[in-house]
C-alpha cells in the first residue's frame, strides 16, 4: 500500500499565515479568494513560513486592492542585489465587480475589510479577505465564554470515555 509524502498533496492547499485576532475583533460578513503580486524573495520567504498579518489592512484605491502591513521576513539567502522590503504594500488580484463590491461597502459607517489568511493554492500564493464590521465588547466577552464552554465540553467528554 503506497501513501503519499505530504499531508497537502492531495487538497493543493496549505496555510501560510493567519490572521486569528481578525476573528476575535469582527463580525465576518462576506469572505473574498485574491491572488497577490509577490516578487521572488517574497515566495521564497512564505515558503518557509516567514510571514505575518497581524495589524494587516486593505485599501482599495484607484478601482484595485492593496494589501497593507503584512511582513514578510527575507531570508538571509535572498537576493543581494535588491532591497528587501518586508511591510511593502502588495496589490491583490480579484475581479472589478469584487473590488467594486469591497469599495462600495466599505464606504459604509463600520465596516472594514481585513485579510484571514495566506495560503498556497496549487503553486500560487492567496489571500482570505473578509468583509467586517467590529464587535463591541460585550460580544468580544461572549465569544471568549462561548470558546471557553467549548474547551470544557471537550474536557468533560474525554474524561467520561477514559471512565
Amino acid at each position: 500500500m503506497a501513501t503519499k509524502k505530504g499531508k497537502n498533496k492531495g487538497t493543493g492547499t496549505s496555510v501560510i499565515a493567519q490572521n486569528k485576532k481578525a476573528r476575535f475583533e469582527y463580525h465576518i460578513d462576506e469572505t473574498f479568494e485574491a491572488g497577490l503580486v509577490l516578487a521572488g524573495w517574497e515566495v521564497k520567504s512564505l515558503r518557509a513560513g516567514k510571514a505575518q498579518l497581524t495589524d494587516t489592512y486593505i485599501l482599495i484605491r484607484n478601482g484595485e486592492a492593496w494589501l497593507l502591513g503584512c511582513h514578510i521576513m527575507p531570508l538571509n539567502t535572498a537576493s543581494t542585489h535588491e532591497l528587501a522590503d518586508p511591510t511593502r504594500t502588495r496589490k491583490l488580484l480579484l475581479h472589478k465587480k469584487e473590488i467594486a463590491k469591497l469599495f462600495s461597502i466599505t464606504q459604509d459607517k463600520g465596516h472594514t475589510c481585513v485579510p484571514l489568511k495566506l495560503f498556497w493554492k496549487r503553486n500560487k500564493v492567496k489571500c482570505d479577505l473578509a468583509l467586517v464590521t467590529g464587535k463591541k465588547l460585550h460580544d468580544k466577552r461572549a465569544t471568549e465564554k462561548d470558546r471557553d464552554w467549548t474547551r470544557q465540553k471537550g474536557r468533560i467528554m474525554r474524561e467520561q470515555n477514559k471512565a
